[in-house]
């Protein structure tokens, strides 16, 4: 998707770990003998939702017809936020 900064975008903020507490609960662990795991979320982003009110549209991507037989050019409204999109991230946090 091509979104222009300060026009189809607002909040892009989406919270992670600081490098201090990771090294807290890494040395925590270590201390008590406990394992630690990660977790890689595959296709997370697709499964938050956009704002009520918010209307995002994006280019077709390649491969589909990007002039309508009326000639005008075709656009798709996104439903879901999808990777590229700059939101997306605090979408699918906030879910």
């Amino acid at each position: 998707c091509a979104q222009i900064p300060g026009v189809d975008y607002e909040q892009t903020f989406c919270a992670t770990m600081r490098t201090t507490s990771l090294r807290t609960l890494a040395s925590l662990a270590a201390q008590r003998g406990l394992a630690m795991r990660r977790w890689d979320f595959v296709a997370a982003y697709l499964q938050g939702d956009l704002e009520p009110g918010e209307v995002v549209y994006c280019r077709p991507p390649p491969g589909y017809e990007t002039i309508g037989p009326d000639g005008k050019t075709r656009v798709c409204r996104v439903v879901k936020p999808i990777y590229g999109m700059a939101q997306a991230g605090r979408r699918w946090q906030r879910s």
